[in-house]
């Protein structure tokens, strides 16, 4: 859904840069893309909102929208400088998860 509604606002931002005055095509972009694809986004999202809110109550960590799956990946811990760390490579499995031969 989200390459229709790059796709959409293309197009209404070449309409709108074809009006006569700023103001004529600033209201085409608003009447034409952001309020429909707003309503869209709304309507659409109506099950996520209802999840989140569901685990919220249940006490779940709910996955957000650029969250990694769980399931056996090692969370990164920060160092006390900021910095991130990686887990130690030990080359038992033919190196950092290289597969090898």
């Amino acid at each position: 859904m989200w390459i229709v509604a790059i796709g959409w606002s293309y197009v209404v931002i070449l309409m709108a840069a074809t009006e006569t005055s700023f103001v004529a095509g600033v209201m085409t972009f608003l009447v034409y893309c952001m309020i429909p694809l707003s309503i869209l986004f709304y309507l659409t999202g109506g099950k996520r909102r209802r999840a989140r809110r569901e685990a919220k109550a249940a006490g779940i960590e709910a996955p957000g929208l650029f969250s990694l799956p769980q399931h056996g990946v090692a969370k990164n811990k920060q160092t006390a400088d900021g910095g991130g760390s990686f887990p130690a490579c030990d080359g038992a499995d033919g190196g950092c998860g290289g597969g090898g031969d």
